[in-house]
């Protein structure tokens, strides 16, 4: 009897062995393009593992005393020498079912939790004084010291822009606003939406038919939906996609004449199909390399009505002085824009980027967030734009670093800058400023 107790627990724990070992050969490490591909499922791949396995567990624990009782029962019934090797096969079979449900418990255990578990080298928090070599002269001092306080140490670049006529009011972190671009993640899904709503293919409510359930666009960019994305992105096609995405801006230089700027690319042909092909470089941008120049002068032009404007960023008072828009072309959007609205609003409201709100109340504000991760780093990005009756501003506020970088924060990053603007009474100034440079005529210098 010893000896069987003995037996039977060794072989239990070789069954948790046996389950740890083939769950950690099944989740190999391997290089990931995207560990994340939706806001909303951030975490919840770990709400599922957890419930699974603890419903796993309790599969388990029930069993065991089952096995006792069909023992027990076996012994009161039966005296003989065929009754014991009843007894003997009544046990070994609960014991082996109970071997067999804590491996699987084991097993689905270690291979959900490691799954799921995203390893990250980056900082999300900045080493050093990263606005060290920005050029600021040209800048709106308040608007630059709003979204540096905002960003609160995080390691990122805030573009803050009038979209009335393309002047960049405060660039932070210019190294990393001028650099070659990063993944967009999804905050490509504007300019699929907007292509999709230019070629007639959907409206705000038209629902789109998903592996078992339906969605419009609204609902889509508010939740940022991947399968919406990529659904729509197969429908248009890659010809149509890439079309548009330099229609827009991406793949072009941004900016008028800005020092360093460097330039974002936006592929020549479709990813290959093992990679997703054109749903992929829709859903998420997959292959796609955007920089926030290039994102601000495309959601600037939503902004204003279809006007896509040269950025340009003054680097003294004297250019400040004889600033004149440039006009690089204009985009036939103007309506469309209100069906983008819905979605980029409630995003804001009740969807991906609704942390914004428990910063900023005062003014609607319509955005995108996009996260996504590769090599240990994780971007997250939110674009937006405010309405006021003294005109809208145009934000990008990309975010660079580890576990605590993602879209969400970066809007509740942004509702951090309005906030810090709206206390400083920055846009009731503006009006007056504006009032004053109408009423002094057009050769009065504007701030």
């Amino acid at each position: 009897m010893k000896f069987s107790r003995v037996w039977a627990i060794a072989l239990v724990l070789a069954g948790f062995g046996f389950g740890a070992g083939t769950a950690a050969a099944l989740n190999a490490p391997h290089t990931l393009r995207h560990a994340r591909t939706a806001e909303s499922h951030l975490t919840e791949p770990h709400r599922t593992a957890g419930h699974r396995a603890a419903a796993a567990h309790s599969a388990g624990a029930a069993a065991r005393p089952a096995a006792r009782s069909a023992a027990a029962h076996g012994r009161a019934a039966h005296t003989t020498r065929g009754a014991a090797s009843s007894r003997s096969e009544v046990r070994l079979t609960a014991r082996g079912s109970a071997r067999a449900r804590l491996r699987r418990a084991a097993f689905t255990t270690t291979t959900r939790r490691r799954r799921f578990v995203e390893q990250f080298t980056a900082n999300s928090f900045a080493n050093g004084n990263i606005f060290a070599g920005d050029v600021t002269a040209g800048e709106d001092p308040v608007v630059r010291q709003a979204a540096i306080d905002a960003l609160s140490g995080m390691n990122g670049t805030a573009v803050v822009i009038d979209p009335s006529n393309g002047r960049i009011l405060a660039m932070v972190n210019q190294r990393l606003a001028l650099s070659p671009g990063a993944e967009p993640c999804s905050t490509i899904k504007i300019t699929v939406a907007m292509a999709a709503l230019s070629e007639g293919l959907v409206t705000r409510d038209t629902p789109v038919q998903l592996p078992g359930f339906r969605m419009n666009m609204t609902e889509a960019l508010a939740r940022s939906n991947n399968l919406f994305f990529e659904t729509l992105g197969r429908k248009l096609g890659f010809e149509r996609v890439h079309h548009y995405a330099t229609l827009f801006g991406l793949g072009e230089l941004a900016g008028y004449h800005i020092q360093g700027e460097q330039l974002g690319s936006y592929p020549d042909r479709e990813l290959p199909a093992s990679e997703g092909g054109v749903g992929r470089m829709c859903s998420f941008g997959q292959g796609v390399s955007l920089t926030p120049l290039q994102l601000g002068a495309y959601v600037s032009a939503i902004a204003n009505g279809g006007t896509l404007y040269y950025l340009q960023h003054p680097t003294s008072p004297a250019e400040v002085a004889q600033f004149q828009p440039r006009v690089k072309r204009t985009l036939q959007i103007a309506r469309y824009i209100p069906d983008l609205e819905d979605g980029m609003a409630g995003a804001v409201e009740y969807g991906t980027a609704r942390r914004l709100r428990a910063n900023f109340h005062e003014l609607p504000v319509f955005g995108k967030t996009g996260t996504c991760s590769n090599g240990g780093t994780r971007l997250g990005w939110f674009a937006s734009y405010s309405d006021s009756p003294q005109g809208s501003l145009v934000t990008v506020f990309l975010l660079e670093g580890g576990r605590d970088t993602f879209g969400p924060r970066a809007a509740e990053l942004t509702g951090e800058f309005y906030k810090n603007l709206w206390n400083r009474s920055w846009f009731a100034a503006k009006g007056a400023q504006d009032a004053a440079s109408v009423w002094s005529g057009p050769s009065q210098a504007r701030p």
